[in-house]
């Protein structure tokens, strides 16, 4: 009897196996592609985890991207030239006017682009930048600690309420 059952457990396999194989040749192209790519994506895990057992780092290179000065001093440099391409952005405006006072981050030469560039200001922006320029004055000439950084910040800031007001 027991014999009997193994013969049926047998035949059911093959009627099992058939129509897996059948499904196989079936897939399309889509399908093939998804299950390859899951296939590759695990044994890329099991690399890894080969890797980290064997203490071996593995390290992600990032390809280089540009830091958020360098997309907002180019926004400034393609809105002075007048390029076709350049459209307002709130994200780089805002970079520029938060910045605008750091010598490090904003060169001279780039400052005065951006005077140009708040000539244009209007509104809310307008009205905000020379709010805070007003209390940074106020705040500097509180204090009597005059180092070089300072003083430029305190030129920029006298420039930037000359132009605006």
């Amino acid at each position: 009897m027991s014999e009997g059952n193994f013969g049926e457990t047998d035949i059911e396999d093959e009627r099992m196996e058939m129509p897996m194989q059948q499904e196989q040749e079936e897939l399309t192209a889509e399908e093939k592609r998804k299950i390859e790519r899951k296939l590759k994506k695990e044994r890329k895990k099991k690399d890894k985890q080969l890797l980290r057992e064997a203490g071996v780092l593995v390290e992600k290179v990032k390809p280089q991207e540009p830091s958020a000065s360098d997309l907002a001093l180019e926004y400034l440099t393609r809105w002075s030239k007048k390029h076709k391409d350049w459209r307002f952005q709130k994200t780089r405006q805002t970079w520029l006017l938060k910045h605008m006072y750091d010598c490090h981050k904003i060169s001279d030469k780039h400052f005065t682009m951006l005077l140009k560039y708040l000539n244009g200001l209007k509104g809310n922006a307008r009205e905000v930048t020379i709010q805070k320029a007003e209390a940074l004055m106020k705040e500097f000439g509180t204090t009597d600690d005059c180092t070089e950084d300072r003083s430029a910040k305190i030129e920029r800031i006298r420039q930037v309420l000359q132009l605006l007001s």
